[in-house]
């Protein structure tokens, strides 16, 4: 009888340790994503309301980078390649993307930035990251993003060497529900392509 019930214990024991993993493994992406999120870590950039009320006289060059993924069918380029501003100064930049196919398609921009050490400090306001983006065919638009960096940076001994930021962007193709009638990028920014 001791035997029983040290199997049933047994059972009861494994039984419970997977269904703890199982948990843990579900619960631990939206974990590490708000760890990326609050520490910056691994390149993950900050969001703000508002931007900071100082400016210092430290100056960063901000460049960008537009990627597609394999799959995705836009082609998606930064307006400008770069821009110069002062820690604590908001700034705002363009992104082109088209959409070339003759279907409707919708994408989710993924993004970090680089040194991956700078995450913290790398503040965005708005972003056409934030949601998703609905090209019809032969439809461009020019997506927007607000940032600036934290002065909190130069507190970081860390990071005084650093003088260039890379913000980057990869595009990936959403999977279609055939509800295409909410457009999330703004229909003032958009323009059809004619050619």
């Amino acid at each position: 009888m001791d035997n029983r019930k040290s199997s049933v214990r047994l059972a009861v024991i494994l039984v419970s340790v997977v269904v703890g993993m199982v948990g843990a493994a579900y619960a631990s992406v939206p974990l590490y994503s708000l760890f990326c999120r609050v520490t910056g870590y691994g390149g993950t950039t900050q969001q703000a309301d508002i931007a900071p009320d100082v400016i210092l006289d430290r100056e960063m060059t901000i460049e960008f980078d537009a990627n597609t993924n394999g799959s995705m069918p836009w082609d998606f380029k930064p307006l400008q390649h770069k821009v110069k501003l002062k820690v604590g100064e908001t700034a705002m930049v363009f992104f082109d993307a088209y959409n070339p196919t003759n279907r409707t398609v919708k994408g989710t921009a993924t993004f970090n930035v680089t040194p991956v050490k700078i995450g913290q400090y790398f503040t965005k306001i708005d972003c056409f990251c934030f949601t998703e983006q609905i090209l019809k065919p032969g439809e461009r638009a020019n997506m927007p993003v607000t940032f600036f960096v934290d002065p909190a940076i130069d507190q970081d001994a860390n990071a005084k060497d650093v003088k260039v930021i890379t913000l980057s962007y990869t595009f990936y193709e959403s999977e279609d529900d055939d509800d295409t009638s909410d457009v999330s990028v703004n229909e003032q920014q958009k323009s059809v392509d004619v050619n």
